[in-house]
């Protein structure tokens, strides 16, 4: 299993409840979570197959900006 931090532009609940569907559907994602307190609102992803830049394309993909920590 690795984790993979990411500083986003998730900064209030409404943000986390639109990917919230995206990430609890994607089998690769084994568990996430986005610390909004944190000014780099920093997404930690647990996974066993994922790269970085495809969760960053994935959030491209829904409307958000993601890059590598």
């Amino acid at each position: 299993m690795k984790t993979i931090k990411l500083k986003t532009n998730i900064n209030c609940g409404g943000c986390l409840a639109s990917i919230t569907p995206t990430f609890s559907k994607w089998e690769e994602v084994k568990s996430w979570k986005v610390d909004i307190a944190n000014p780099d609102k920093v997404l930690t992803v647990e996974t066993e197959s994922l790269e970085g830049q495809q969760i960053i394309d994935k959030l491209a993909s829904i409307g958000y900006k993601a890059q590598a920590m």
